[in-house]
């Protein structure tokens, strides 16, 4: 704000010593189409340096010389308009901004003021037609399809201007004035990581297949604390190729309703406005806006030729301002298409610029993902280029296309994607990091990001990280204060061997545990020893408490987050346990593999082994052992993950996931204590509902087919802490419920905001509904109740109880996206409520950002 008035009061001062005197400019700036006000448009007197920009709400004001001019008005994503300035009097102006493209004739649209019916609508009637034929000149309606893709993303600081100097002082940073850019619209950027890749990508109808060969990539930037290759995979889903001829765009790891969506007459309000030629074709300028502005739809412009064909030409679409999308302020997409000789469409270029914000007061950051598209050709491929079918890897990366020269990317690079300052954002992270208090905190934030601390300065030639830091400390009623202390190689040790360990101390069990593994890879790691796909073989021993009932499946056990519990929780045992691990993932989804383990389980006062025998007294035992067999298969087609050193984060939840495992053991054998027969099964989906949101189902069933004691059988997943852990249940005690065969379900609705959105003023809030549904059905057989008698079988610990023909529910109602981050739910158990020491109903809460 004070940046502002400064600069009003130099314009001020400029215009009177001008003239003596000065008139005053004011009025609001609009979208053409929404009638919306743009915010932080920028309005400058042309031949001059004075101006202003708008308000978040379009409007501005400000003085300037008398005698007039020409106004200049720029906005991203939009033409730059020109004003007549009327001499000697104050101008109250109001002034339409096309977007990018777009030459509108007299038309003027305001759809939040007017009177709109979709019955003999010949705006309407036109999309039908649009919609109908969208299916008809699909190039991939073609046996065979290929052609080359240049990509390119940049993000850069937006609106930079270096600061002054103080007292005519040199600053640490001032060379960076050297890599500022400028975009056509005149706004200064400071770019701090770009991308670029060149790749083919070929297609084929029957058998249906689609691999694309990498034949250069490289990047640079403040984004190199990430996984090169995890964050390329964030990327690519959150900056999605737009595709309009969907019923659904999935964009920002959001879906929005296509314009040329089946629904979208119901959606979308449709405008005829003008008459134009796009690429020497006279074609309709026909624009849209969504009926709700804060639900997740567009606003902008489909050129469509002036014949029967009805073939899209262009595409503008933009995001209306009070959309419920966080960070994003503007967004551009811009898309051109061709008709080939036999009617099919091809799309030349994919262009999108979005301005990202933490808060309206900032300037956020300028991001932009350029695709262009060329040499197109349905030929069917030959020899040659017929063999990237037979790869197993949808994208095949070739051996150089990381190390290319310099003369690759000149000829590479088309004219539109060539910046106009010739420093490369390579050079800027040079001289940044030639800077100390820069490289420092490079070092900080990297470790924060991956949990690990390298051994080298150059993290690429670190052989061993220390890590994960977040399970330094923790803590639990056992053991009182958690200790930890562990590390990993890195690839750079060896591409295909890895060691993994930790050591662990209690300050009040006063007991050391450890964990120790070695890993071999038959095939090389490029960062991670976990990366996709995996094919290795492991063997690991460790010594530690085991939580009964207590599983979190994502994130750490040792994470210090989960420390703060709602209840006291004391059920635990000691385990030692030897893995011999081998497994195998392919690129089509399926893996599979099987685990021979070891295990001996240690009682404790907190969970006593207390075996029943035959003339029904009990004899308490110190431990039992087992020697397993387990097999597994999992199939996730198409899953999109953030990989991390330990950890696979879901980027999306869209694809099928199905888990089957069976564990057997035979008593006697290789030390077993009882014969043991568990087959368990899983799906987990997201469902996609277009404007209405979507549904997270996990189901899950098992069961335990042998006559074995209580820490063999199943233990429902129970969440001791505050936070919202999916697949466990919030209100459950650890051990309250005992079974030997289960189904389980968790239900989870985000409606997007689509009920708080109607409300006014809640709906400024952004704030987004959730809905939850979780239960359990369990029974527990004659054979394994220690109440029926059972020899062998050990006492159930107090507290513990068995399910009745009712399955265990809980409900909870939420809401997210509070101050952008944060989640609050309020859950309720349903059923079982007599039960002792339960807790009936709680507040819950997880941070997560996202858009």
């Amino acid at each position: 704000m004070r940046k502002k008035i400064v600069f009003l009061l130099v314009s001020l001062l400029i215009a009177w010593t001008a003239n003596g005197q000065n008139i005053t400019i004011k009025g609001l700036v609009t979208d053409s189409i929404t009638g919306e006000g743009l915010p932080y448009a920028s309005l400058i007197l042309k031949g001059t340096s004075i101006g202003t920009a708008t308000d978040g709400d379009g409007n501005f004001s400000f003085f300037a010389p008398s005698s007039g001019g020409l106004l200049q008005i720029s906005y991203l994503g939009y033409d730059v308009k020109e004003v007549r300035i009327t001499s000697g009097k104050t101008n109250v102006l109001k002034i339409e901004l096309a977007p990018s493209g777009i030459i509108l004739g007299e038309v003027t649209v305001k759809p939040g003021r007017e009177r709109y019916s979709k019955k003999d609508n010949p705006a309407v009637e036109f999309v039908r037609q649009v919609i109908a034929r969208r299916q008809s000149n699909d190039p991939r309606n073609h046996d065979y399809f290929h052609y080359d893709q240049y990509g390119k993303m940049i993000f850069a600081m937006n609106e930079y201007q270096p600061k002054p100097k103080k007292n005519g002082k040199s600053g640490k940073f001032d060379f960076l004035i050297e890599f500022v850019d400028t975009l056509d619209a005149g706004t200064t950027i400071l770019p701090v990581s770009e991308r670029e890749k060149v790749e083919t990508v070929y297609y084929r109808k029957n058998p249906k297949s689609e691999k694309r060969l990498v034949r250069g990539s490289q990047s640079s930037g403040v984004d190199e604390i990430f996984s090169r290759d995890g964050i390329q995979q964030f990327l690519n889903e959150v900056f999605r190729e737009v595709d309009i001829f969907q019923n659904d765009i999935p964009l920002f790891l959001q879906r929005f309703v296509s314009p040329l969506s089946t629904m979208g007459p119901n959606y979308y309000k449709y405008y005829l406005l003008d008459t134009l030629n796009v690429n020497k074709q006279p074609c309709v300028d026909l624009g849209f806006a969504p009926f709700n502005s804060e639900t997740f739809g567009f606003t902008g412009h489909l050129y469509v030729t002036l014949d029967s064909t009805y073939f899209v030409q262009k595409v503008i679409l933009n995001v209306p301002r009070d959309i419920n999308l966080n960070f994003v302020s503007r967004m551009t997409i811009e898309q051109n298409f061709k008709r080939m000789p036999d009617s099919t469409r091809i799309i030349t270029k994919d262009d999108i610029e979005v301005n990202f914000k933490l808060s309206e007061k900032s300037k956020g950051m300028y991001a932009r993902r350029l695709n262009i598209y060329s040499n197109h050709s349905f030929e069917e491929p030959d020899a040659e280029q017929a063999r990237i079918f037979k790869e197993s890897a949808p994208v095949i990366t070739e051996k150089y296309a990381y190390r290319q020269p310099n003369d690759f990317w000149i000829n590479s690079r088309p004219e539109e994607a060539v910046r106009r300052n010739p420093h490369s954002v390579g050079d800027l992270m040079s001289r940044l990091r030639s800077v100390p208090v820069f490289y420092i905190t490079e070092k900080v934030v990297s470790t924060l990001v991956s949990g690990y601390i390298p051994t080298n300065q150059d993290p690429e030639k670190s052989k061993f990280e220390f890590g994960p830091m977040n399970t330094t400390i923790s803590g639990n009623n056992i053991e009182g204060v958690r200790l930890r202390a562990g590390g990993t190689t890195t690839p750079a040790f060896n591409k295909r061997l890895f060691l993994d360990g930790y050591m662990a101390y209690g300050t009040k069990d006063e007991v050391l545990k450890y964990d120790g593994l070695v890993e071999y890879s038959f095939n090389d790691r490029k960062e991670y020893r976990k990366e996709f796909p995996v094919h290795s073989i492991r063997l690991e021993y460790m010594y530690d408490i085991n939580q009964l009932g207590q599983q979190y499946m994502y994130t750490n056990k040792d994470n210090f987050m989960l420390s703060i519990r709602r209840m006291k929780d004391t059920r635990a045992t000691y385990l030692r346990r030897g893995e011999l691990t081998y497994y195998r993932e392919h690129y089509n989804g399926v893996g599979y593999g099987a685990v021979v383990r070891a295990f001996r389980e240690y009682s404790t006062e907190y969970s006593e082994f207390h075996r029943i025998n035959p003339d029904a007294t009990v004899t308490p035992l110190d431990h039992y052992n087992m020697t397993e067999l387990e097999f597994k298969f999992r199939y996730g087609r198409n899953e999109k993950f953030y990989q991390t050193r330990n950890e696979r984060i879901p980027i999306t939840y869209d694809a099928l996931i199905f888990n089957f495992s069976h564990t057997l053991a035979a008593k006697d054998f290789l030390g077993s204590s009882y014969n043991y027969q568990r087959t368990d099964i899983g799906v987990q989906k997201r469902f996609w509902f277009s404007a209405f949101g979507y549904l997270d189902l996990i189901t899950k069933a098992g069961k335990v087919w042998t006559e074995v004691p209580y820490p063999l059988l199943i233990l429902p997943n129970a969440n001791l802490t505050y936070t919202i852990q999916p697949e466990a249940y919030t209100n459950m005690n650890a051990m309250e419920f005992i079974n030997d065969e289960y189904a389980s379900w968790d239900l989870t609705y985000y409606l997007n905001g689509n009920l708080l959105n109607r409300l006014p003023y809640i709906k400024k809030l952004k704030w987004r509904e959730v809905f939850c549904f979780r239960g359990l059905w369990g029974h527990l057989t004659d054979k394994n109740n220690p109440a029926k008698g059972g020899d062998g079988l050990y006492l159930f610990p107090a507290g513990s109880f068995t399910m009745g023909k009712a399955p265990y529910m809980e409900a909870s109602v939420g809401i997210e996206n509070i101050f952008k981050f944060l989640r609050i739910d309020y859950a309720w158990r349903l059923n079982y409520r007599n039960n002792p020491g339960i807790q009936t109903g709680g507040i819950r809460c997880t941070m997560r950002l996202s858009f």
